[in-house]
């Protein structure tokens, strides 16, 4: 066998079975494509790839060639699209097989569709992707899978499953002669056209991608620092690193493998035993696992602005009120905070997208799409399966059978940042507030707002008159 080996969103040589099915072969071509067209503004108006993506993605891609290195291989990055690069290489080295993992979102299964045509009788092999669970280990056929996660959870659960991943191989096949000459540099983010992002000191988390990153976090969560004994009273922090096991970046472009994941959590519970927290960090994975086999039944329907439900109740409108929830300038202190750290860093807690996407949603009323493709081109960890099904559940036109879940945003701000903290750390023109109105400086005078250069709410929800100072 003469094989390339294509990596899309699995970035990494741990618990890989596409690049263990390479591993006999005479020749092995490791090979990533980088489409310029995620660069491209899209149909709502934002890119695939934002500034943050890039650069987690370049440093991901700087790993893996390392590791390849490492085993006597190498990383070949090409820009073009796949359908166009992957059957010249086959061609040019006498290749007979391409190995790759599966895919699960409707635009990546189309190009796969695209690349098999363009090989022209030479295989395209695909082994089980990223999910948790492959669907030979489903309790049914996916298409019978619950639509609700909490009778999913209950399925899956009923039997006990024991996760097993290969680890990374110690050597690997050369590369096909004479492919040495095509290695070329990574390019910049200057070069992309999208500029440098600047370091961020309040960042939640350090981020580097790659794999070695990916498994350094994971032993410092798990043995470590054990952070994840009390991940179920942290999880909905704001600040810091240690409130969350942010593995969800290396998770989504698949430097780190869930099921490895799972696999060192079990080993944890089984050396130090099982809390709550543990169990907890458990669900969260079979919610990732739930919206990837939402995304594979229910297909294109997940990125509509009626959803899974097809309902035609859902808003569409888009207006200023859209720009200025980007801009984290809305007058809503912790929508804006969440907002402003999202375009600083690329990065947001799971308690602030849940907050912002439903202010979006009820509070603004604008359409749920433009919030759900702003997080795809702006997240560090956007994964179409979890991002997308998050917003089509916040919107009501998932598969739940609860209509919206909407949030009052000042009740969520004085729960989750009671003295303020995080409102001051992203909206420095509020720091010389009095601590007690930074939530609500809307009750300010238009002179003092503009002196703050903070925008002035145009609106107070009767819902938030309970949680307004008391001498107001």
């Amino acid at each position: 066998m003469r094989a390339l080996l294509w990596f899309k969103q699995d970035l990494r040589l741990d618990d890989h079975p596409a690049l263990q099915a390479g591993q006999s072969a005479e020749c092995l071509l490791p090979v990533f494509v980088f489409d310029p067209a995620q660069l491209q503004t899209g149909d709502l108006g934002t890119r695939r790839l934002g500034v943050h993506r890039a650069r987690f993605l370049l440093e991901s891609l700087m790993a893996l060639d390392v590791a390849l290195r490492q085993r006597g291989s190498h990383l070949l990055v090409l820009p073009g699209t796949p359908e166009q690069v992957l059957p010249r290489l086959v061609g040019q080295f006498g290749l007979d097989r391409v190995l790759t993992l599966e895919e699960i979102a409707p635009d990546e299964r189309r190009q796969l569709a695209r690349v098999q045509g363009a090989l022209a009788g030479i295989a395209l092999q695909q082994a089980p992707g990223d999910n948790l669970l492959h669907a030979q280990e489903l309790p049914c056929p996916p298409e019978r899978l619950p639509l609700v996660f909490t009778q999913f959870k209950t399925l899956v659960e009923e039997r006990l499953h024991v996760f097993q991943p290969r680890p990374a191989p110690q050597l690997l096949p050369p590369l096909p002669d004479g492919a040495q000459a095509l290695l070329q540099g990574l390019p910049s983010l200057s070069r992309l056209g999208l500029g440098e992002p600047f370091s961020v000191a309040a960042g939640a988390f350090p981020f580097s991608g790659g794999e070695t990153a990916a498994q350094a976090r994971l032993r410092d969560y798990l043995w470590i620092s054990q952070g994840v004994r009390h991940y179920k009273d942290t999880r909905n922090g704001l600040i810091g690193s240690e409130y969350s096991s942010k593995f969800s970046p290396w998770l989504a472009n698949g430097s780190l493998s869930a099921r490895r994941v799972v696999a060192e959590l079990r080993r944890h519970e089984a050396q130090y035993g099982r809390n709550d927290s543990t169990y907890c960090l458990w669900l969260q994975l079979l919610w990732r696992d739930f919206f990837r086999w939402t995304l594979v039944r229910h297909g294109s329907a997940l990125f509509k602005a009626g959803g899974v439900k097809a309902t035609e109740h859902a808003p569409r409108r888009l207006d200023r009120g859209f720009e200025r929830w980007c801009q984290g300038r809305t007058g809503m202190p912790l929508v804006d905070a969440n907002m402003r750290e999202l375009a600083a860093t690329g990065f947001m807690s799971n308690c602030g997208r849940q907050i912002v996407a439903s202010y979006l949603i009820n509070d603004l009323q604008q359409d749920w799409r433009y919030g759900a493709a702003w997080f795809e081109e702006h997240l560090i960890d956007y994964d179409p399966a979890s991002n997308w099904g998050n917003w089509v559940y916040l919107a009501g036109v998932g598969c739940d059978p609860q209509q919206q879940r909407a949030f009052n945003a000042l009740r969520q701000a004085r729960h989750f940042d009671p003295d303020a903290s995080y409102v001051s750390l992203w909206l420095p023109e509020l720091r010389q507030v009095p601590e007690h109105l930074r939530h609500t400086p809307f009750l300010l005078s238009q002179r003092q707002l503009d002196a703050l250069n903070y925008p002035r709410l145009e609106q107070i929800p009767e819902t938030w008159r309970p949680y307004l100072p008391r001498a107001a």
